[in-house]
């Protein structure tokens, strides 16, 4: 008994000693090379449960650590290091990137994922850390430039939408916009009235990564949806380890970069008294405005994130994050402000069998929107030498042209300030959307999984337009030479609602047998689209036309299938298969049938070239798919329908108001669009991938094009509807290279650079008459009444500009009026116009820099486009003399291209139209440098508790162009009253805890 007591005393002594020698340890894991700390590495002790992550600061701490452990260091992309543990309070790490694990990227494919050197088709990513610097409102422009074949084209108002294009798109009228996925929920392109784009609704800190499927083998197994290919974007998530906090804040000063260039007074008084009348010389005012100044100001964009992620329990990793971007346009009285919340929460249950993926997003946006083309065109042409106000104007003391009676004339345009201060256009939406994935493992067969996703996006929106009682622009319902005039003003509220339900259901078959694997994919889609809008009318009018608006659902329906087969990495076959329905067609022709295949060789992996430094990866790629297109306006085209007119087509019967029954036009005939592509692509690295670079060809057709085309008389109860009709054919190559020119321990200099080239026709139209030179298209012009000048031709490019040809003097003038017979009859009939140029580039470019010093970082992204035209619509509706002395009653200023062309009135002499002359298609190729970013890092210098980093930049620094118009960057090819793109200042400060 005295034994056993003695022992236990002796443990009892011992303990102290036992529990010294559990020690807590803690460091910095760096780069090796950059020094940069590194967040989210794995510390672990060797054979033991317990471990650690650094923060974002590179910091860690593990606790319970004995003499003689080892230290396991790792991290994706980096080599392992395993260390000693001898008592020391104090372990620093240095990490060496592992150029064999950068190989392993891994990216986001339709439903799945892939190595980025198993994938076999056109599959671009870039990460955050690539993405463009400084103040990215919305998420479109962390890519602009960054990726061969994708273009992105962002307007100026505050929250706007983005145009994407991938390949130059593919149709005619249907969609030309890409599929977006978020999360694994595939998005819809339309939103409600009062929002802005989907994607303005999501805030870009919280994105981790854009991957593009660009060819039609990669973007088959998303189907219907995928002829413009596809974007996945997926946001980020928690993480394993301790409490990481990330705060985000930055402040922009938005300037006005440029503006139309229109007569000044002094020039404006010069005009009028020398070609006006005596009655127009009478009107002219003795001030000074400059117009555009006056509605455009200096705004301050603030924008604010702030995340928290870890594991809670230790168990369930999770990320919340919070921001608020608060962006006032240039355009006094617009604005847009978006307050989002994001969670999502990535358990592991089951002994690693059951992954569990919850997202949920919230959304809330206000906007502050103007008529903005009114707004903007009469700021251009409105008199300089008038003041803003006038005193004694019963339109709220501001200054109006009105006739001799004090009543108001139909034609002059409004004062622009008064437009902006006595309109109030606001709205405010709610966005909720999320996603639940479960990816479970059989435990009876772990090769096998079943994943199973759910997802819905609910969109609504309601908003208001107020126009003042003291407006001219009110509803008055009498004159005001009655002697009973008032002004009543005007109210129209709305509301909009849409939502988008997703799921899929498949199965993931993986297996390694010896050098072969097998990935094999089959499943299930399902998406409902569902609509519901009211619009007051103007409740300030009499029976204002209120309407509920209840958009017939949209419902897709696909079963899809992939299989993946692998030969010892070296050699890669993808087959895919997608079995599409949509409801927007009738059941003869409901159902398409897309399918795709490519084929990789590793020639990397060969023994002959095998660890070979210089020539490090090189990938041959070869693939071919089918995809379809649905996505037009109507919901049943091809059903006979019967509608009820509106108000302007009701009929009294016996003291009875009966509103008319009309039957619609329709095509019971209406199918599919098909896109075949083919692509051949090769992957290379040298010098240990220090350099690397990727070159695609593609060829893609689109046959049964979904286009809007004039219907003959007589053959429909319609003017125009869709067809399917021709075919559009897109060549193209696509290149792009990327290389750390510098990289040692205080420099590196990392350059990315790509280009595209284009070449895309129409090559046929279908059925056709002699003489037939197209299908006109595009919008309505400024200037004269339904005038268009774009034009569908074969032989051509979609949306070619389509004008006469226009003849000079000798001193290289053009002649108003005087252009060429090209058919030679004499005559200068329509007959002559001619296919002239296209808004689209032959030629895209992006580089990117960027530049780290110690703790200095420097970043500048370019752009350049070749070969793309605009129709400059503003000088030739505001260019001409006519157009500032057009009445006795009311004076206009014009553009200063009046100067270069002397041109006097809006129709020609010979009955041509002015604004038809190919002198407006002008050369906007340009070379833009989008931004540039300095930033430096105090590594816990300022805060112990967090690291800091500051940046100070510009945004939309300078344009490079001949085009003498505002933007030469213009989506539709039409220059006309456009929001310009503000020059922004930035400044901000990020500080990890």
């Amino acid at each position: 008994m005295k034994t056993i007591y003695k022992k236990l005393l002796f443990l009892f002594l011992l303990l102290p000693f036992t529990v010294l020698a559990q020690s807590t340890l803690s460091g910095t894991v760096v780069d090796k090379t950059t020094g940069q700390p590194i967040p989210g590495v794995n510390v672990n002790v060797q054979g033991a449960p317990n471990g650690a992550s650094t923060g974002f600061d590179g910091n860690y701490q593990l606790s319970n650590v004995k003499n003689g452990s080892k230290i396991v260091v790792s991290f994706i992309g980096y080599k392992t290091e395993t260390l000693d543990y001898t008592g020391q309070k104090t372990l620093n790490v240095s990490l060496e990137e592992d150029t064999n694990q950068l190989k392993e990227v891994v990216v986001q494919v339709g439903y799945g994922t892939v190595k980025k050197k198993d994938a076999t088709g056109s599959v671009s990513q870039i990460s955050a850390k690539e993405f463009n610097k400084g103040i990215n409102v919305t998420p479109e422009s962390l890519i602009s430039g960054r990726i061969a074949g994708v273009n992105v084209i962002t307007g100026g108002a505050p929250g706007a939408k983005a145009d994407i294009r991938i390949r130059g798109g593919s149709s005619l009228s249907a969609s030309n916009e890409p599929l977006i996925v978020v999360d694994g929920l595939p998005m819809s392109n339309a939103v409600p009235s009062g929002s802005t784009s989907i994607l303005s609704t999501i805030d870009p800190n919280d994105i981790e990564s854009f991957t593009v499927l660009k060819d039609a083998s990669a973007a088959a197994i998303y189907g219907s949806r995928a002829a413009n290919g596809v974007i996945v974007i997926t946001t980020k998530k928690g993480t394993k380890g301790g409490v990481k906090v990330n705060f985000n804040s930055q402040v922009g000063i938005n300037t006005v970069a440029n503006t139309v260039d229109v007569l000044s007074a002094d020039q404006y008084r010069a005009l009028v008294n020398e070609k006006g009348t005596a009655a127009q010389k009478a009107l002219l005012g003795t001030a000074n405005t400059d117009w555009q100044k006056e509605i455009f100001r200096t705004a301050l964009t603030t924008n604010n994130n702030i995340s928290v992620s870890g594991s809670l329990f230790n168990k369930l990793p999770v990320r919340l994050s919070v921001g608020n971007v608060d962006t006032p346009g240039i355009l006094r009285n617009t604005s847009f402000e978006r307050t989002t919340t994001s969670i999502s929460l990535n358990p592991v249950l089951f002994d690693n069998h059951l992954k569990i993926d919850v997202t949920g997003n919230l959304a809330f946006g206000k906007n502050q929107f103007q008529d903005e083309g009114p707004v903007i065109s009469s700021a251009i042409i409105f008199d300089p030498t008038q003041s803003v106000y006038q005193a004694g104007s019963r339109y709220g003391g501001y200054f109006e042209w009105l006739e001799a009676n004090g009543n108001v004339p139909l034609l002059p345009a409004r004062n622009p300030v008064a437009r902006l201060n006595q309109d109030e256009r606001r709205a405010t939406s709610t966005r909720k959307w999320g996603n639940i994935r479960l990816d479970y493992k059989f435990h009876f067969f772990e090769d096998l999984r079943i994943v199973a996703e759910a997802g819905i996006d609910k969109f609504d929106s309601n908003g208001y337009t107020r126009v003042s009682t003291e407006s001219i622009t009110g509803f008055q319902p009498t004159t005001f030479d009655k002697g009973n005039w008032t002004n009543l003003g005007g109210y129209t509220g709305y509301t909009d609602s849409r939502q988008n339900k997703n799921l899929n259901t498949y199965f993931n078959y993986t297996k390694d047998l010896g050098k072969f694997k097998i990935d094999a994919t089959a499943g299930y889609n399902y998406q409902l689209f569902q609509r519901e809008g009211y619009n007051s009318g103007d409740v300030m009018r009499p029976n204002p036309p209120a309407d509920v608006t209840t958009d017939p659902d949209i419902n897709l329906q696909s079963y899809f299938g992939r299989l993946n087969l692998g030969y010892d990495s070296r050699y890669l076959l993808t087959v895919n298969y997608r079995r599409d329905g949509t409801s927007r067609f009738s059941k003869e022709n409901r159902w398409g049938n897309f399918a795709g295949g490519a084929f990789a060789w590793n020639v990397a992996e060969e023994e002959f070239l095998k660890d070979n430094s210089t020539l490090s990866s090189l990938k041959l790629r070869v693939g071919y798919g089918t995809t379809g297109q649905q996505d037009i306006p109507p919901a049943y085209d091809y059903l006979q329908r019967v509608t009820l007119g509106t108000l302007n087509t009701q009929y009294l019967f016996n003291g009875v108001i009966y509103r008319a029954a009309k039957p619609e036009g329709y095509n019971k005939d209406i199918k599919w669009e098909d896109l075949a592509e083919m692509n051949v692509g090769v992957d290379f690295g040298f010098l240990n991938d220090r350099l690397t670079g990727t070159l695609n060809y593609f060829d893609k057709k689109s046959s049964d094009l979904l286009a809007e085309i004039p219907v003959p008389d007589g053959a429909n109860i319609r003017n125009q509807g869709y067809s399917n009709i021709g075919s559009v054919r897109t060549k193209g190559v696509e290149f792009n290279l990327q290389s750390d020119i510098i990289k040692n321990d205080k420099l590196t200099w990392n350059v990315a650079v790509n280009a595209t080239y284009i070449d895309q026709k129409i090559s046929d139209l279908g059925t056709t008459v002699p003489g037939f030179q197209g299908y006109i298209t595009g919008d309505v012009i400024a200037g004269g009444t339904g005038n268009q000048v774009l034009i569908h031709s074969e032989g051509f490019a979609p949306n070619s500009f389509f004008v006469f040809e226009q003849l000079y003097d000798a001193n290289k003038r053009p002649i108003q009026g005087a252009y060429a017979d090209r058919n030679g009859d004499g005559a200068i009939t329509d007959a002559d116009r001619y296919k002239f140029h296209k808004p689209t580039a032959d030629y895209t470019f992006g580089l990117f820099s960027t530049l780290n010093y110690k703790q200095f970082d420097f970043t500048m992204n370019w752009r350049a486009s070749v070969g793309n035209y605009i129709f400059d619509n503003v000088s030739s509706d505001k260019g001409y003399l006519q157009a500032g002395l057009r009445r006795d009653s009311d004076l206009a200023n014009i553009t200063t291209d009046y100067f270069n062309t002397g041109f006097t009135t809006e129709s020609n002499s010979n009955g041509t139209q002015r604004n038809y002359s190919d002198y407006f298609v002008k050369d906007a190729s340009f070379i833009k440098l989008d931004n540039i970013v300095l930033g430096y890092t105090f590594d816990k210098k300022l805060l112990k508790a967090a690291t800091l980093r500051f940046t100070a930049g510009v945004q939309n620094v300078f344009v490079l162009t001949k085009y003498n118009g505002l933007d030469p960057e213009k989506f539709n090819g039409i220059d006309n009253n456009v929001y310009p793109r503000a020059r922004t200042f930035l400044f901000g400060v990020n500080a990890n805890f």
